[in-house]
């Protein structure tokens, strides 16, 4: 299958099994590593599956999510962790008292319509952009703790397993003359 100009695939560069580099003497070094484990296990499972396959409902029901919803979803959460540990660096953060479904709502609703090519440049530079945000802390504080945890490898967790059964059930109903790109 010939990807359109939109598609972005994955490429085996993204996934190169080295660790992340990180001090260990950092205050959230431990963090830093589950985060980069977690992460391209997210993005080695993907790349199972086709542009198609991305795009099919059935991650998530009810509301339906596909794939790329989940990678809009944790792309979301690590742009709105990286605004937080900014303002934390800058003095000017007010505490985490969100409403976390009614986030989940919004930014579902925010990258809805998106084309996967979008979806998944948006996911990459928000990492990026929040791990820029982890390594300048310089303590981790219960405030830093929560946002690292909400966006990082514990929110991985959270959907590996449903990642890893709805791969499986994509790549089983997939027709022999599919192919992942």
């Amino acid at each position: 299958m010939q990807d359109r100009p939109d598609e972005v695939p994955v490429t085996n560069t993204q996934i190169e099994g080295h660790p992340a580099v990180v001090p260990s003497e950092h205050p959230i070094a431990a963090d830093i590593h589950a985060e980069h484990l977690g992460w391209h296990e997210i993005v080695r499972l993907i790349r199972h599956l086709s542009p198609r396959e991305r795009l099919l409902p059935g991650y998530y029901s009810d509301p339906d999510w596909s794939v790329r919803d989940l990678v809009a979803h944790v792309g979301t959460w690590l742009a709105e962790a990286q605004v937080q540990l900014e303002r934390m660096q800058a003095r000017t953060y007010e505490g985490h008292d969100v409403d976390i479904d009614a986030m989940n709502a919004s930014f579902l609703h925010a990258m809805h319509d998106q084309p996967w090519s979008v979806t998944w440049v948006q996911a990459h530079a928000a990492r990026t952009k929040m791990l820029e945000e982890w390594y300048d802390l310089s303590e981790r504080t219960d405030e830093a703790a929560w946002w690292i945890h909400k966006a990082g490898a514990e929110h991985y967790a959270e959907h590996l397993p449903r990642l890893g059964e709805w791969v499986t059930e994509l790549i089983a109903r997939r027709p022999p003359e599919e192919e992942p790109a």
